[in-house]
Parts: C-alpha cells; sequence; structure tokens
C-alpha cells in the first residue's frame, strides 16, 4: 500500500500544478483549427435546401474535443461525432457513432478554409475498396458546407451527404 501512495502524490501534485498555472493543452493553432464549426445550427440539403436536421457542436475537455450532437430531420435519427486534434500524429481525427449502430473513423487536417477528413479503406460486400472523405468548408457568409463522397481509387462514386449548417 505504501508503494502506491508515493506515485499517487506525485501525479497529483502535477495535475494541481498543471491546473494553477493557467497552461492550456489544447490552445494550440493546430487545436482551433476546427473551431468554424462550433455553434448550434439548423442544416440543410445544399441542392435543394429541404431541412436535414439539426446539429449543436461545443468545444468540450478543456476545449481538447468539439463534440457533435445530430438529429436528423428524420424522426428517431440521432448521432454524435468527438473531434479532436491529435498532436501525436499531426492529424484531426472524428469518431462518430450513430443510434443505428453505424461508425465512422476519419483523419485528416484543415487545408485553407476547409477541414479535411478521411476514412481508411474499407471493402463493401461489392469485393471493392472504398473510402469515405468528408469535407467542411467554412463559407463567407459563416455558413459552413459538409460534404461526404465515397471514392474507389480516386473516383468519387457516391455522395453520401451533402449539407449547409446555418446558425441558429
Amino acid at each position: 500500500m505504501k508503494k502506491l501512495v508515493l506515485p499517487i502524490l506525485l501525479f497529483m501534485s502535477i495535475l494541481v500544478n498543471a491546473q494553477n498555472n493557467g497552461s492550456c493543452n489544447c490552445c494550440s493553432e493546430n487545436h482551433k483549427a476546427f473551431d468554424f464549426w462550433i455553434g448550434e445550427w439548423e442544416v440543410t440539403n445544399y441542392n435543394n435546401g429541404k431541412p436535414a436536421g439539426s446539429s449543436v457542436i461545443s468545444r468540450e475537455e478543456d476545449g481538447c474535443v468539439i463534440r457533435e450532437n445530430w438529429t436528423s430531420a428524420q424522426a428517431g435519427y440521432t448521432g454524435t461525432s468527438m473531434n479532436f486534434y491529435n498532436a501525436g500524429t499531426g492529424l484531426w481525427e472524428q469518431l462518430w457513432v450513430d443510434n443505428a449502430g453505424a461508425i465512422l473513423k476519419l483523419k485528416g487536417n484543415r487545408v485553407e478554409n476547409q477541414m479535411i477528413l478521411t476514412s481508411d479503406e474499407f471493402i463493401k460486400e461489392d469485393g471493392k475498396k472504398y473510402r469515405n472523405r468528408i469535407t467542411w468548408t467554412k463559407l463567407e457568409d459563416g455558413s459552413v458546407r459538409q460534404l461526404w463522397e465515397v471514392f474507389q481509387g480516386e473516383t468519387v462514386v457516391s455522395t453520401a451527404f451533402d449539407g449547409l449548417y446555418k446558425r441558429k
């Protein structure tokens, strides 16, 4: 028991010092690269303007996580994503989980006014390899376009979602 006390006290001391010195673990420019997506949004289909849903996107865990809570215009469908900058890899990562049990993992970075995240390749029931790419584009009026494309090789084979986020 005595062997555990010293490491625990040392860890608690480090935590208290980090909290008291005003340091921010997730305040770099890289950590803020996706801040343009934070807010409360009404989402419509980009091409026809029909309601797609609503989304609340907030900073959590002392600014280290951007969390999305999605509610579809189709009754009963919801989902959430956890988005974070991984300083170890230098990449942004997203983990999406919805109430239908679907999971999506993406990685990438911001390029100018766009956050571009891509999945690893996966094999569909047709035996072919695909990957997902979602691009969030900050538009001049403050709205955000989210374009989810499915690729086979370098070719876009379908658009899974094309939405326009407008602030409530």
